[in-house]
């Protein structure tokens, strides 16, 4: 069953394309150790210093290697100098639309 992983970034103002940066950093060296990974970053519109991090995960024990893995303690130790806070969440699906058109979310 897929799980899902999200986070919630609050950036600091005028620190929002070094965040991008470094979380595209992240993303790189995760699919680099755990191929087949997927993630996207999403920007608020109208509050453009929120961010929302997101990807699936084949299991819960892979997003828990992956969190304590150097990589992301390295990453994220050097992203919270550009973040007023963030959170990490842990997902598990509760329904979906689209997959009898063949998408898949």
């Amino acid at each position: 069953m897929t799980v899902y992983t999200v986070g919630l970034w609050r950036v600091k103002a005028g620190r929002e394309d070094d965040f991008v940066t470094a979380w595209q950093e992240l993303a790189h060296l995760t699919q680099r150790d755990f191929p087949g990974t997927s993630a996207v970053l999403l920007r608020d519109r109208d509050t453009p210093t929120t961010f929302i991090s997101s990807g699936p995960w084949d299991s819960l024990g892979e997003i828990e290697a992956w969190r304590a893995s150097e990589v992301f303690q390295v990453s994220v130790d050097k992203m919270r100098e550009l973040v007023d806070s963030f959170e990490m969440h842990t997902l598990d699906r509760a329904a979906i639309a689209g997959d009898e058109l063949g998408h898949s979310i």
